[in-house]
């Protein structure tokens, strides 16, 4: 979709102290990365620029899998994966909110 997005340490840092504070706005189930849910997370990620997925028990894939493939597809950047939880940047193409350090 987008090109690929690098961030710095220091712009990780930052941008998971902000994803501390938000609760998980996508599951992902036993289907697993289905095209619903790569629409939701591409919506998700237009309107709010950081978000926080959660990959439930019932998913057969596992997390880092899970996250990688649904960065790659929604051209987001994957800035942090723990337990069953992960999160995802990526600006917005109209309105950019969140400014990098």
């Amino acid at each position: 979709m987008q090109q690929d997005i690098n961030l710095t340490g220091k712009q990780k840092r930052y941008l998971r102290g902000l994803g501390s504070t938000i609760d998980p706005v996508i599951q992902i189930g036993k289907g697993g990365v289905v095209p619903g849910i790569i629409k939701q997370a591409d919506d998700a990620l237009e309107a709010r620029e950081l978000v926080k997925a959660r990959v439930l028990n019932n998913c057969l894939e596992d997390t880092k899998q899970v996250a990688g493939v649904l960065s790659r597809e929604t051209g987001a950047a994957l800035v942090q994966v723990i337990g069953h939880t992960f999160l995802m940047y990526r600006p917005s193409s109209g309105n950019p909110g969140i400014e990098l350090p």
